[in-house]
């Protein structure tokens, strides 16, 4: 029986060959990896960037080039998913995870030996913008198929527990970006912007290594294996997946809208907010992202775990509805000034309204598709979602604020994004509650 594009059920035999456990611990370690080297980035955009490429600019204008180079990343993430969802529907889902790791890897080690502006000149902020571009691509291409590899080898049942581990990398690789910054912060200012900033870019070459030991001892997924055995391949996994599931990818991009805004808001924008307009110091603001990112690595598996008996949709829908309600309170927390409030502040929208929806994202919107056309559909509408949203939020709402004044504005800004989440979730074609929770446990491998 082959895959149906409205349940995504799998193939009756289609049984996996490496234990789902191992396969889940495989792919959060590798996507940790992946976002730990994305997300350093955003910490350097906040902190560093701006004096280190951006000298001549006044300081909200260095902050705001150092946050457009940060969104260019997100434009080459559509160019990732459609070539790694390309050749990951054709030709495989794990040779394309090693392709990414150690793509991303480069780029980010190359990012930490790169000379500033005051050495090399305009060629400085011309090379990060290329090495961001090339992050961008080879992340574009990670999220997909990470997903598909642990939910394809996850029982029935239980892919919502299991699809949870690659969403896991992403809050696992804020709080070690995080961490390593923490400490690199801690230097005088002189060595942290001579040397200390680059160490956390140079650390890469290990946590790649680690990451390619554990992804290459994992075997090829099982629904993959079963489309070359049947010759179900499509020849245009893109163009199928625009012409017959073209609606899906549009609300897969809207649901994630805000989860992704939000994401880049508190561990990027929020840092920079914090210790220039808040007066919180550089290294409690960094503490306060760190003490977020890592109740929500907690958090997610246990979001998918309850997603297996309440349903996806359902579970990602109380998320959305929290990350819109959480705004207000987190800015009025963080606001105050008070470091332990700041933290609160942080860890309301990032480690606890958003985990029910963050836990439950690769397998809500990977299932949508059939496995012909799986890590294309989801990787296009994801990287959709991050261009159009997560790319240059910290960038717009440092453009308010810097326009209006008040966080009021940048606030606003923020619901409406939750609000179209809210929307397009509900959207999705997918039953809530018990009925789809039932569904779940029919799907068949």
């Amino acid at each position: 029986m082959s895959a149906s594009p409205q349940t995504g059920t799998l193939d009756a035999e289609n049984q996996p060959k490496t234990n789902p456990a191992t396969v889940a611990v495989a792919s959060f370690v590798g996507t940790t990896v992946e976002y730990y080297d994305f997300f350093i980035f955003g910490t350097a955009a906040a902190l560093v960037f701006p004096r280190l490429f951006f000298p001549d600019a006044n300081p909200l204008t260095g902050t705001l080039l150092s946050f457009a180079t940060l969104g260019v990343g997100f434009l080459a993430r559509p160019l990732g998913g459609v070539v790694f969802g390309h050749f990951g529907d054709r030709v495989g889902r794990k040779k394309m995870l090693v392709i990414t790791l150690l793509g991303m890897g480069l780029a980010t080690i190359l990012m930490g030996l790169l000379p500033g502006y005051a050495t090399i000149g305009i060629a400085a902020p011309i090379l990060l913008t290329l090495l961001r571009l090339v992050q961008g691509f080879m992340v574009g291409g990670e999220w997909g198929g990470a997903t598909l590899m642990a939910v394809e080898h996850a029982p029935a049942g239980r892919r919502g527990f299991f699809g949870a581990f690659p969403q896991m990398g992403a809050p696992a690789g804020v709080a070690l970006a995080t961490g390593a910054f923490l400490i690199a912060a801690t230097l005088p200012d002189e060595a942290f912007l001579d040397w200390g900033w680059r160490v956390p870019f140079l650390l890469s070459a290990l946590l790649v290594g680690v990451g390619l030991v554990i992804r290459l001892a994992v075997s090829e997924s099982p629904a993959f294996q079963v489309m070359e055995e049947k010759d179900e391949k499509v020849a245009l996994p893109i163009a199928t997946a625009f012409k017959y599931h073209w609606r899906p990818i549009l609300l897969i991009a809207g649901t994630y809208l805000s989860q992704g805004v939000l994401a880049y808001i508190c561990m990027s924008y929020m840092v920079n907010y914090g210790s220039r307009v808040v007066g919180v110091p550089r290294v409690e603001a960094l503490i306060g992202v760190l003490v977020a990112a890592v109740i929500a690595t907690v958090a997610y598996p246990i979001f998918g775990a309850l997603s297996d008996f309440w349903g996806r949709k359902t579970m990602y829908l109380l998320g959305a509805v929290l990350m819109l309600l959480s705004i207000f309170p987190a800015y009025l927390l963080i606001n105050t000034g008070y470091t332990l409030l700041f933290v609160l502040g942080i860890t309301l929208m990032f480690g606890i309204a958003m985990p029910p929806a963050a836990g439950v994202t690769g397998p809500l919107m990977s299932m949508v598709f059939p496995k012909e056309v799986r890590y294309s559909g989801a990787s296009i509408g994801y990287t959709i979602s991050q261009v159009a949203g997560a790319a240059f939020a910290p960038m717009i709402a440092t453009a308010i604020f810097g326009a209006t004044g008040s966080w009021v504005f940048v606030a606003i800004y923020l619901t409406v994004v939750c609000t179209i989440s809210v929307i397009s979730v509900l959207a999705l074609p997918r039953p809530m509650g018990r009925r789809e929770a039932e569904l779940q446990r029919q799907e068949v491998h």
